[in-house]
Protein backbone atom coordinates (compact mmCIF):
# COMPACT_ATOMS: atom_id res chain seq x y z
CA UNK A 1 0.00 0.00 0.00
CA UNK A 2 1.34 3.63 -1.09
CA UNK A 3 1.66 5.90 2.01
CA UNK A 4 -1.12 8.46 2.05
CA UNK A 5 -1.36 12.12 2.79
CA UNK A 6 -2.38 12.36 6.47
CA UNK A 7 -5.86 13.70 7.13
CA UNK A 8 -5.15 16.92 8.32
CA UNK A 9 -8.40 17.03 10.30
CA UNK A 10 -7.68 14.15 12.84
CA UNK A 11 -8.71 15.59 15.92
CA UNK A 12 -5.36 15.98 18.51
CA UNK A 13 -5.79 12.69 20.46
CA UNK A 14 -7.88 10.50 17.80
CA UNK A 15 -5.38 7.84 16.95
CA UNK A 16 -5.82 6.01 13.62
CA UNK A 17 -2.82 5.42 12.07
CA UNK A 18 0.23 4.23 13.84
CA UNK A 19 3.68 3.62 13.26
CA UNK A 20 5.40 0.98 14.87
CA UNK A 21 9.76 1.69 14.52
CA UNK A 22 11.45 -1.96 15.13
CA UNK A 23 10.23 -4.85 13.20
CA UNK A 24 11.90 -7.56 15.73
CA UNK A 25 10.15 -9.49 18.36
CA UNK A 26 8.36 -6.32 19.98
CA UNK A 27 7.84 -4.48 17.36
CA UNK A 28 6.05 -6.71 14.92
CA UNK A 29 3.98 -7.56 18.32
CA UNK A 30 2.85 -3.90 18.70
CA UNK A 31 2.20 -3.68 15.55
CA UNK A 32 0.06 -6.91 15.54
CA UNK A 33 -2.20 -6.00 18.13
CA UNK A 34 -2.30 -2.27 16.12
CA UNK A 35 -3.86 -3.90 13.45
CA UNK A 36 -5.98 -6.25 14.73
CA UNK A 37 -8.04 -3.36 16.98
CA UNK A 38 -8.35 -1.37 13.48
CA UNK A 39 -5.62 0.55 13.02
CA UNK A 40 -3.73 1.11 10.18
CA UNK A 41 -0.22 0.32 10.35
CA UNK A 42 3.08 1.25 8.98
CA UNK A 43 5.94 -0.96 10.18
CA UNK A 44 9.33 0.14 9.92
CA UNK A 45 12.70 -0.92 10.44
CA UNK A 46 16.57 -0.19 8.76
CA UNK A 47 16.13 -3.69 7.24
CA UNK A 48 13.60 -4.31 4.75
CA UNK A 49 14.66 -7.91 5.31
CA UNK A 50 14.01 -7.29 8.80
CA UNK A 51 10.15 -5.77 7.87
CA UNK A 52 9.27 -8.91 5.62
CA UNK A 53 10.42 -11.56 9.13
CA UNK A 54 8.09 -9.34 11.25
CA UNK A 55 5.44 -9.10 8.85
CA UNK A 56 6.38 -13.11 8.21
CA UNK A 57 6.06 -13.57 12.16
CA UNK A 58 2.45 -11.57 12.15
CA UNK A 59 1.14 -13.90 9.89
CA UNK A 60 2.70 -17.21 11.67
CA UNK A 61 0.27 -15.53 14.52
CA UNK A 62 -2.84 -15.29 13.12
CA UNK A 63 -2.50 -18.88 11.28
CA UNK A 64 -2.05 -20.31 14.56
CA UNK A 65 -4.85 -18.05 16.44
CA UNK A 66 -7.17 -19.13 12.95
CA UNK A 67 -5.99 -22.51 13.66
CA UNK A 68 -7.02 -22.49 17.33
CA UNK A 69 -10.44 -21.47 16.23
CA UNK A 70 -9.16 -18.04 18.71
CA UNK A 71 -10.02 -15.86 15.24
CA UNK A 72 -12.06 -16.28 12.01
CA UNK A 73 -10.20 -16.17 8.70
CA UNK A 74 -11.76 -12.95 8.03
CA UNK A 75 -10.72 -11.11 10.86
CA UNK A 76 -7.27 -12.54 10.42
CA UNK A 77 -7.15 -11.51 6.78
CA UNK A 78 -8.31 -7.62 7.47
CA UNK A 79 -5.57 -7.55 10.40
CA UNK A 80 -3.23 -8.60 7.84
CA UNK A 81 -4.69 -5.67 5.38
CA UNK A 82 -3.98 -3.44 7.37
CA UNK A 83 -0.29 -3.82 7.94
CA UNK A 84 1.78 -1.86 5.55
CA UNK A 85 5.86 -1.54 5.69
CA UNK A 86 8.02 1.36 4.86
CA UNK A 87 11.16 1.44 5.73
CA UNK A 88 12.09 5.46 5.36
CA UNK A 89 11.19 6.45 9.24
CA UNK A 90 10.65 9.86 7.87
CA UNK A 91 7.91 8.81 5.45
CA UNK A 92 6.18 6.50 8.04
CA UNK A 93 6.08 9.22 10.74
CA UNK A 94 4.55 11.86 8.46
CA UNK A 95 1.54 9.35 8.15
CA UNK A 96 1.49 8.96 11.98
CA UNK A 97 -1.10 9.82 14.95
CA UNK A 98 0.96 7.65 17.05
CA UNK A 99 4.41 6.38 16.23
CA UNK A 100 5.66 4.05 18.85
CA UNK A 101 9.48 3.41 18.70
CA UNK A 102 10.40 -0.65 19.74
CA UNK A 103 14.28 -0.23 18.85
CA UNK A 104 16.99 -2.25 21.15
CA UNK A 105 17.73 -0.90 24.53
CA UNK A 106 20.65 1.39 23.30
CA UNK A 107 19.98 4.85 24.21
CA UNK A 108 21.72 6.81 22.01
CA UNK A 109 19.99 4.78 19.16
CA UNK A 110 16.60 5.70 20.49
CA UNK A 111 17.98 9.56 20.70
CA UNK A 112 18.79 9.19 16.95
CA UNK A 113 15.66 7.79 15.74
CA UNK A 114 13.57 10.55 17.73
CA UNK A 115 15.64 13.09 16.06
CA UNK A 116 14.56 11.44 12.56
CA UNK A 117 11.18 11.14 13.02
CA UNK A 118 10.55 14.66 14.91
CA UNK A 119 11.57 16.33 11.42
CA UNK A 120 8.71 15.15 9.97
CA UNK A 121 5.79 14.14 12.93
CA UNK A 122 3.03 15.80 12.48
CA UNK A 123 2.79 18.62 15.55
CA UNK A 124 -0.40 16.64 16.98
CA UNK A 125 0.79 13.27 17.29
CA UNK A 126 2.24 11.60 19.74
CA UNK A 127 5.32 10.15 20.42
CA UNK A 128 6.14 6.79 22.63
CA UNK A 129 8.69 4.49 23.40
CA UNK A 130 8.73 0.79 23.91
CA UNK A 131 11.78 0.80 26.31
CA UNK A 132 11.92 -1.27 29.56
CA UNK A 133 14.05 0.34 31.65
CA UNK A 134 15.55 3.64 30.21
CA UNK A 135 14.62 6.98 31.83
CA UNK A 136 12.49 9.05 29.55
CA UNK A 137 13.92 11.85 31.29
CA UNK A 138 17.49 10.60 29.25
CA UNK A 139 15.01 10.99 26.09
CA UNK A 140 13.01 13.55 26.26
CA UNK A 141 15.49 16.25 24.90
CA UNK A 142 15.53 14.62 21.37
CA UNK A 143 11.93 15.52 20.98
CA UNK A 144 10.58 18.91 20.41
CA UNK A 145 7.25 18.36 21.70
CA UNK A 146 7.88 16.65 25.20
CA UNK A 147 4.48 17.15 26.02
CA UNK A 148 3.12 14.48 23.49
CA UNK A 149 6.12 12.04 24.38
CA UNK A 150 5.04 9.22 26.61
CA UNK A 151 6.26 5.17 27.68
CA UNK A 152 4.59 2.85 26.16
CA UNK A 153 5.95 -0.65 27.46
CA UNK A 154 4.38 -4.03 26.20
CA UNK A 155 4.92 -7.23 27.01
CA UNK A 156 5.95 -9.80 25.32
CA UNK A 157 4.18 -11.91 23.30
CA UNK A 158 2.38 -8.79 22.59
CA UNK A 159 -0.12 -10.28 21.07
CA UNK A 160 -1.04 -12.57 24.27
CA UNK A 161 0.33 -10.53 27.16
CA UNK A 162 -2.72 -8.33 28.50
CA UNK A 163 -0.80 -5.72 30.62
CA UNK A 164 0.81 -2.05 29.21
CA UNK A 165 2.33 0.06 31.34
CA UNK A 166 2.17 3.68 30.86
CA UNK A 167 5.53 5.88 31.74
CA UNK A 168 4.25 9.30 32.51
CA UNK A 169 7.45 11.51 31.90
CA UNK A 170 7.65 15.10 34.00
CA UNK A 171 6.91 16.65 30.50
CA UNK A 172 3.63 14.50 29.62
CA UNK A 173 0.96 16.57 29.28
CA UNK A 174 -2.64 15.70 31.08
CA UNK A 175 -4.04 15.17 27.28
CA UNK A 176 -0.89 12.68 26.54
CA UNK A 177 -1.74 10.50 29.34
CA UNK A 178 -5.30 10.27 28.66
CA UNK A 179 -4.99 9.82 24.85
CA UNK A 180 -2.47 6.96 26.07
CA UNK A 181 -5.08 5.50 28.67
CA UNK A 182 -7.55 5.28 25.84
CA UNK A 183 -5.61 3.57 23.12
CA UNK A 184 -4.58 1.17 25.59
CA UNK A 185 -8.29 0.48 25.90
CA UNK A 186 -8.65 0.29 22.41
CA UNK A 187 -6.15 -2.70 21.65
CA UNK A 188 -7.22 -4.74 24.45
CA UNK A 189 -5.17 -4.24 27.36
CA UNK A 190 -4.70 -3.20 30.35
CA UNK A 191 -2.77 -0.45 31.11
CA UNK A 192 -0.62 0.69 34.97
CA UNK A 193 0.35 4.45 34.97
CA UNK A 194 4.24 4.78 36.52
CA UNK A 195 6.34 7.34 37.22
CA UNK A 196 9.40 7.73 35.47
CA UNK A 197 12.10 5.94 37.05
CA UNK A 198 14.78 3.62 35.53
CA UNK A 199 13.23 0.12 35.31
CA UNK A 200 9.28 1.27 35.97
CA UNK A 201 7.50 -1.10 38.05
CA UNK A 202 7.40 -3.99 36.10
CA UNK A 203 11.06 -4.59 35.08
CA UNK A 204 12.39 -3.49 38.09
CA UNK A 205 10.47 -6.24 39.86
CA UNK A 206 11.31 -8.80 37.09
CA UNK A 207 15.02 -8.14 36.63
CA UNK A 208 15.08 -8.54 40.81
CA UNK A 209 13.81 -11.77 40.86
CA UNK A 210 15.44 -12.65 37.20
CA UNK A 211 19.14 -11.80 38.17
CA UNK A 212 18.69 -13.80 42.06
CA UNK A 213 17.63 -16.75 40.16
CA UNK A 214 20.99 -16.65 37.74
CA UNK A 215 22.93 -16.04 41.05
CA UNK A 216 21.12 -19.23 42.33
CA UNK A 217 21.71 -21.29 39.27
CA UNK A 218 25.65 -19.49 39.16
CA UNK A 219 26.32 -20.90 42.71
CA UNK A 220 24.58 -24.36 41.82
CA UNK A 221 22.24 -24.12 44.71
CA UNK A 222 19.44 -25.91 42.26
CA UNK A 223 18.86 -26.77 38.33
CA UNK A 224 17.74 -24.06 35.88
CA UNK A 225 14.03 -26.47 35.35
CA UNK A 226 14.17 -26.74 39.59
CA UNK A 227 14.58 -23.09 40.54
CA UNK A 228 11.28 -22.44 37.71
CA UNK A 229 9.63 -24.99 39.48
CA UNK A 230 9.73 -23.31 42.42
CA UNK A 231 8.45 -20.57 41.58
CA UNK A 232 6.30 -21.95 39.14
CA UNK A 233 4.45 -24.02 41.93
CA UNK A 234 5.38 -23.06 44.92
CA UNK A 235 4.37 -18.88 44.11
CA UNK A 236 1.80 -20.11 40.88
CA UNK A 237 4.33 -17.87 38.37
CA UNK A 238 3.01 -19.33 35.19
CA UNK A 239 6.37 -19.09 34.08
CA UNK A 240 9.68 -19.59 35.90
CA UNK A 241 12.12 -16.51 35.90
CA UNK A 242 14.67 -18.22 34.43
CA UNK A 243 12.59 -19.33 31.40
CA UNK A 244 11.33 -15.52 31.33
CA UNK A 245 14.77 -14.23 31.08
CA UNK A 246 15.45 -16.80 27.86
CA UNK A 247 11.95 -15.57 26.12
CA UNK A 248 12.95 -11.99 27.39
CA UNK A 249 16.22 -12.36 25.74
CA UNK A 250 19.44 -12.76 28.00
CA UNK A 251 21.33 -9.80 26.11
CA UNK A 252 17.94 -7.55 26.58
CA UNK A 253 17.85 -8.73 30.69
CA UNK A 254 21.60 -7.71 30.86
CA UNK A 255 20.88 -4.17 28.96
CA UNK A 256 18.04 -3.48 32.02
CA UNK A 257 20.23 -4.56 34.78
CA UNK A 258 23.32 -2.51 33.69
CA UNK A 259 20.96 0.69 33.30
CA UNK A 260 19.35 -0.18 36.64
CA UNK A 261 22.75 -0.36 38.18
CA UNK A 262 24.05 2.85 37.05
CA UNK A 263 20.59 4.53 37.78
CA UNK A 264 19.40 3.27 40.98
CA UNK A 265 21.62 0.84 43.05
CA UNK A 266 25.04 -0.57 41.44
CA UNK A 267 25.01 -3.27 44.21
CA UNK A 268 21.11 -4.81 43.44
CA UNK A 269 21.42 -4.63 40.09
CA UNK A 270 24.97 -5.77 39.39
CA UNK A 271 24.52 -8.32 36.84
CA UNK A 272 26.24 -12.15 37.84
CA UNK A 273 29.43 -12.76 35.64
CA UNK A 274 26.54 -16.24 34.45
CA UNK A 275 24.78 -13.72 32.65
CA UNK A 276 27.16 -11.68 31.09
CA UNK A 277 29.17 -14.96 29.67
CA UNK A 278 25.92 -16.04 28.32
CA UNK A 279 25.60 -12.89 26.41
CA UNK A 280 29.20 -12.81 25.34
CA UNK A 281 28.67 -16.59 23.78
CA UNK A 282 25.50 -15.86 22.07
CA UNK A 283 23.46 -17.32 24.17
CA UNK A 284 20.58 -15.35 24.31
CA UNK A 285 17.79 -17.13 24.79
CA UNK A 286 14.92 -18.69 22.74
CA UNK A 287 15.65 -16.11 20.19
CA UNK A 288 19.40 -17.99 19.00
CA UNK A 289 18.23 -21.56 20.51
CA UNK A 290 19.60 -21.67 23.36
CA UNK A 291 20.15 -19.25 26.46
CA UNK A 292 19.26 -21.19 30.25
CA UNK A 293 17.70 -24.07 28.22
CA UNK A 294 18.09 -25.36 24.47
CA UNK A 295 15.50 -24.83 21.78
CA UNK A 296 14.50 -26.12 18.40
CA UNK A 297 14.48 -24.25 15.84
Amino acid sequence: MQPETRDPNTAPGEIHRVVVIGAGTMGHGIAQVCAAAGCEVWLSDVSAAAIDAGLAHIQHNLNVAVQKGKLTQHLADATRARLHAEPDLRVAASLADLVIEAAPEQLELKRQIFRTVTETLPSQALLASNTSSIPLRLLTDAVPRPDRFIGLHFFNPVHLQSLLEVVRAETTSDETLASALQFAKRIGKEAIVVRDVAGFASSRLGLALGLEAVRMLEEGVASAADIDKAMELGYRHPMGPLKLTDLVGLDVRLAIADTLAREIDPVRFAAPQLLRDRVAAGKLGKKSGEGFYKYES
